[in-house]
């Protein structure tokens, strides 16, 4: 794919939008202005206003809009995710955080308003996503971070070390012993997708890394009732758990947190498309022969 040189911006645009559509890109004009965007390093704003004289397409344009075409997350071509109030660094090896998880980082704000020092951890934190939101946006909160994946590891520390989170490699299930019962709240998007579920999108399937999507056994449960094993166990009684699922599997693990016996206030949470997203629970304080 070759945008001549002289090409105007709008033309060049107008054509990758075609081309990006035609690949089956769910948001095609968005990416070709992104894209451009990317390279003219002028804002989304700025451009739609270029877009409105005779500047010329940017070199390379058209190697990037042939790269998203071939369903290269856009995220991996641009090196930037963007989170809440986060611009975070992404590429190949990290899950790229979705808008859906802004809402559990919502649920994490709100349960702590008015606490002076939060200690919060977020198990499986991926690029860092939730850490670097809560650290971010809550003054005085200490916010730890746990990730597994060497590759996400590395990603994390760029993005959460200037925000001031303690950032650990370690595996959810047996993470930070020396921090047990001492944690106010504990946030966790576990892999949760299930062994045979391939995902349909191809910047998922073939770009996500494996680790990060599949949650271990039939049902995808394994890794999620690992992280609430570890909430149990790293919380304060009356600590705050609340953690990312898909839909379908809401009713599981709210029965799954109930059955434990550990759990007061199981309570499903739904994101902004009205789709069952989190359960959050508050740890019961121990029985006396505890």
């Amino acid at each position: 794919m070759t945008f001549y040189q002289g090409q105007s911006l709008a033309d060049a645009v107008r054509e990758a939008t075609a081309v990006l559509a035609e690949a089956g890109v769910p948001s095609p004009r968005v990416d070709a202005e992104l894209l451009a965007e990317h390279l003219l390093g002028v804002g989304l704003g700025r451009l739609r206003a270029m877009l409105l004289g005779d500047t010329p397409a940017p070199e390379g344009y058209g190697e990037l809009v042939e790269e998203r075409a071939g369903r290269v997350p856009l995220q991996h071509i641009t090196g930037v995710a963007y989170f809440r109030h986060l611009e975070l660094c992404v590429g190949p090896g990290v899950f790229i955080p979705r808008p859906e998880t802004e809402s559990v980082v919502q649920l994490v704000i709100d349960h702590v308003a008015g606490v002076p020092t939060p200690k919060v951890v977020d198990l499986g934190t991926g690029s860092g996503a939730i850490a670097g939101s809560i650290a971010h946006e809550v003054p005085g909160a200490e916010v730890h971070a746990v990730e597994f994946s060497t590759f996400a590891h590395a990603w994390a520390a760029k993005n959460l070390e200037p925000l001031g989170v303690t950032l650990v490699q370690g595996d959810l299930r047996d993470a930070l012993p020396e921090h047990n019962g001492t944690f106010d709240v504990v946030v966790s998007n576990p892999p949760y997708i299930p062994s045979e579920a391939i995902p349909t999108e191809p910047e998922v399937a073939l770009h996500d890394p494996p680790e990060a999507l599949y949650g271990g056994g039939a049902d995808g449960m394994v890794l999620p009732t690992a992280a609430a094993a570890s909430a149990a166990r790293l919380l304060k009684p009356g600590g705050f758990f609340v953690m990312e699922h898909a839909e379908v599997q809401a009713v599981w693990i709210a029965g799954m947190l109930e059955r434990t016996g550990r759990w007061n206030n199981v309570t499903t949470h739904c994101d902004l498309n009205g789709k069952e997203r989190a359960t959050s629970a508050i740890l019961a304080s121990p029985s006396p022969d505890e």
